[in-house]
């Protein structure tokens, strides 16, 4: 996930190769992402915590990588959006998970947010992506993919968020998909062997790893691009709609469909 940068600087880190939406896309590339995931668009998630536990522990870091796509249906990796946030009341510190991340929640020149504001930030940006691309709502792409969700939907309940992009439980793992597809399931070992680049002084920074994940997934989503191919073929003999769901049916209730 390394690559030239334009950085905003605001309380926060909010990098990005293209621009935050992505502008270029037109109504067939638009349809293009609609299709490729059945209405959901994948953004990456990755977050950095006080521990394990989501119901009690504070998250610290997150970062929301946003997944673009080419005309001819490559997908690339788009904007970050990152932010510090700062521990919620009564939040669980694990020193062991610190000294992990290299985390001090209360450095005096930590930019961090509260969780409402970080996330209110992220989801932002997040709804631009949707409504840009004609998806219905966001999936979320991370390597163990269900630590993170667990974290954002603990957040999300915690700070009374109204305004979910996200499906609330499906998800797409990349730990799993380069099991399959790399034969490596550790984020470092499977960039490695894909050919992609790892920088270990920059782990566990939560915009590092997700720009990481992000490159991982794109490159294993592109090999598999015949394979789509080929079943969108069948499904098209088949009878089945492919086109994502009207706009209005992004306040639906995402637990009626997986």
């Amino acid at each position: 996930m390394v690559e030239t940068r334009t950085v905003v600087v605001e309380t926060s880190r909010s990098v990005g190769a293209p621009p935050t939406t992505p502008s270029p896309a037109g109504p067939s590339v638009a349809a293009l992402m609609s299709r490729r995931f059945r209405g959901y668009l994948p953004v990456v998630i990755d977050v950095e915590t006080g521990g394990f536990h989501s119901s009690t522990d504070a998250l610290l870091e997150i970062a929301a990588v946003l997944i673009d796509m080419e005309p001819d249906g490559t997908l690339k990796r788009g904007a970050t959006h990152s932010f510090h946030v700062k521990p919620f009341e009564g939040a669980r510190l694990d020193p062991a998970a610190l000294a992990i991340t290299g985390i001090d929640p209360f450095h005096p020149l930590r930019p961090a947010l509260p969780e409402k504001d970080a996330l209110g930030r992220i989801f932002r940006e997040i709804r631009h992506a949707v409504h840009a691309y004609n998806c219905r709502r966001a999936i979320l792409v991370g390597h163990n993919a269900a630590f993170d969700l667990g974290f954002l939907n603990a957040a999300v309940t915690r700070a009374d968020v109204k305004r979910n992009p996200f499906h609330p439980f499906s998800c797409f793992d990349t730990a799993t998909l380069a099991g399959a597809a790399l034969g490596q399931t550790v984020l470092a070992k499977a960039l490695a062997v894909a050919g992609l680049k790892w920088d270990p002084s920059s782990a566990h920074s939560a915009s590092y790893d997700a720009e990481q994940t992000a490159d991982m997934f794109c490159l294993i989503c592109n090999r598999l691009s015949d394979s789509f191919q080929d079943a969108q073929d069948r499904a098209r003999k088949m009878g089945w709609v492919q086109a994502a769901a009207p706009a209005a049916d992004a306040a639906e209730d995402p637990s009626l469909e997986t």
